[in-house]
């Protein structure tokens, strides 16, 4: 597993940015994401994620695995997850796999902010 992911994190107000700067999100990092996922929302006191996934190319169910772990922590703390900018490859699969249903898609972080601004 490669440990050394490449990803960036900032807060804006109440509404924390994960940024993935990885062109793959697979097998190969999603554990360690799920990682960062768990610690972040269970001891940052975020309620508020958008995942930002511009740079992601490739992903397969282990990439959308850690991104349902994320959501599925902050519905049981009455959070609220957003992803934004997916690349067309990675938006395909969130649709195939009709996850489209329950994660929420924006074409930009600027728009999910707004959208979370709201709230």
């Amino acid at each position: 597993m490669n440990e050394n992911i490449n990803y960036e994190l900032k807060k804006i107000e109440d509404i924390a940015i994960f940024k993935l700067n990885e062109k793959r999100f697979d097998t190969s990092i999603a554990g360690f994401v799920k990682g960062e996922f768990t610690i972040l929302l269970h001891t940052g006191d975020i309620h508020k994620l958008i995942i930002d996934l511009s740079e992601v190319e490739y992903c397969d169910s282990s990439g959308l695995s850690a991104i349902l772990l994320a959501y599925r922590i902050l519905q049981a703390n009455d959070g609220i997850l957003r992803l934004a900018a997916p690349t067309k490859n990675v938006k395909t699969l969130i649709q195939i796999s009709q996850l489209d249903r329950v994660l929420y898609i924006h074409n930009t972080v600027d728009e999910a902010l707004q959208e979370l601004r709201k709230d």
